[in-house]
């Protein structure tokens, strides 16, 4: 039995959720996102919430059991509120800028990186170190800033890179004499 997906996903008030098939939609003050759920999951809605029981006891249906309620919930949390990944950029010379709907980027190639900031994005630097990514789709604030980070990643002798704020990079020892 799945723990998360025994546990129905509450609705907010001005959150709605309207099931068509396998896909739910879910309408917020933020805006509407929709998921269409695999044939092993059944989606309904309750007066208490979203519930999603799956169809047998196979484990692809007990896999998405899980998966599918998890996503429900973050579509809820998204049509309300912002889902947000902050990066820190260390190394010298390294820094980021926002110039009208791109990312440039200065991570010490001979050119500057100019990285398209996506629909339904807003990217933020507070300070020439820092990267802010904010969205109501989790799925596409996270891969956003994972693309970002892929640009330079921390590396293990220095820690120059960009890296999620708060990551921790183990340092190896260098070269000995």
């Amino acid at each position: 039995m799945s723990r998360i997906g025994k546990k129905p996903v509450e609705l907010p008030s001005g959150v709605s959720a309207e099931v068509k098939g396998q896909t739910i939609e879910v309408k917020g003050p933020k805006g509407t996102q929709t998921f269409t759920a695999t044939d092993d999951v059944t989606i309904t809605v309750n007066d208490d919430g979203i519930s999603v029981t799956p169809r047998g006891s196979s484990k692809r249906a007990r896999q998405q059991w899980g998966m599918s309620r998890t996503v429900v919930a973050n579509l809820v949390h998204g049509v309300q509120n912002t889902f947000k990944k902050e990066l820190e950029i260390q190394g010298v010379g390294y820094r980021a800028q926002v110039q009208g709907n791109s990312l440039k980027l200065n991570l010490g190639y001979s050119h500057d990186v100019d990285f398209a900031i996506p629909q339904g994005i807003t990217i933020t630097c507070p300070k020439p170190t820092e990267i802010i990514v904010e969205g109501h789709d989790i799925q596409q604030v996270g891969q956003v800033a994972a693309n970002i980070r892929d640009w330079r990643r921390p590396e293990p002798y220095k820690g120059k890179g960009i890296r999620y704020k708060g990551e921790y990079i183990f340092q190896k020892e260098g070269k000995k004499k």
